[in-house]
Formats: structure tokens, sequence, C-alpha cells
């Protein structure tokens, strides 16, 4: 994982969030699996990767990059409007509306699982490989539980809006 995006990810963003406290030991859960996933992929890249010369005009690489800045514009996009739904000392919860959540109720995981999927692409590597299906796993599931709570918690909450995939799940 990128060192900029996980410190983002586990500093930044937390204070930015407006709404309930977060459990201290997920948060250090949460940093330990950013370190050793980070040092999993950087110790792959430093020495075990041998890319050919070519590889940074191979489509694999093209695309991986394409998709993870894509990937990090829709989940920095969604971020931003989920920090957007609470005033400043407001724990209510509101439906996100704009961006990708106009199709799915996980714009933010979607925007991970798409960094992460580009990633492996680009890097061709299979700790990165693993990395972005366990997110696909993990995020996807996050995705259909908060899915179901906004089902359950509004009445007029879009019923054409799906988990994850736009028109699909």
């Amino acid at each position: 994982m990128n060192p900029d995006l996980r410190l983002f990810r586990t500093f930044v963003y937390s204070l930015l969030n407006r709404g309930r406290p977060y459990p201290a030991i997920l948060i250090l859960r949460g940093t330990a699996f950013c370190t050793g996933n980070g040092v999993l992929q950087g110790y792959y890249l430093i020495y075990c990767a041998e890319y050919p010369d070519g590889w940074y005009t191979d489509i694999r690489f093209s695309l991986g990059v394409f998709l993870f800045i894509l990937g990090m514009g829709i989940n920095i996009h969604s971020d931003y409007i989920l920090r957007q739904l609470r005033k400043p000392g407001e724990i209510s919860y509101r439906i996100p509306q704009g961006g990708l959540f106009t199709y799915v109720s996980g714009a933010n995981f979607l925007g991970e699982i798409i960094e992460w999927i580009g990633y492996a692409l680009a890097t061709w590597s299979l700790p990165a490989l693993a990395f972005a299906f366990f997110s696909l796993c993990f995020l996807g599931l996050r995705a259909f539980h908060h899915h179901r709570f906004y089902l359950k918690m509004f009445e007029d909450y879009p019923k054409s809006r799906k988990a994850l995939i736009p028109f699909i799940f």
C-alpha cells in the first residue's frame, strides 16, 4: 500500500471524520494490518519482482495505473461526500447523495477495491493480487451490510441503488 495513502487512511481521515468516537483497538489493529501489508508489498517489489525493460509501456501497467488513480479519485470524492453528511457535533445518519452514491451504497468501498485491483494489475504480483482479492471480500461484505442498514434505517432510501456494483449488486 502506498505509504502516503496508508498515513492518510490511518491518521488524517480519522481526524476529518465527524460522528461517534472510534475504538482505539480498531485503530491499532488497522495500523498493524496496514504496516504488515506495506512491508509485504514493499519487500516483494524491492527484492522479488523483476520487470522487463518495457514494463512501463505494457498495457497491464498502464491500465493498472489508470485504475489505481480512478479508484483513488472515487474513494477520496466518496469520503468527502460522507464527511459532509454531518455538521460538527451531529451524530445522526443521513443518506449519502451524489457521485457514485447515486448508484451504490458503498461508493467509497468500490473506489478502494478499484484502487487495489489497479495496483495488482500494475505490479503484476501475487501479494498485490491477494490484497486486492481480500479487499474485495472484506469491503464487499461491508458494502452489503451498509446497504442493508440503509434500507432498514430509511424508508425513502433509493430502491434502485445497489450495494457495490452499479446496476448489478
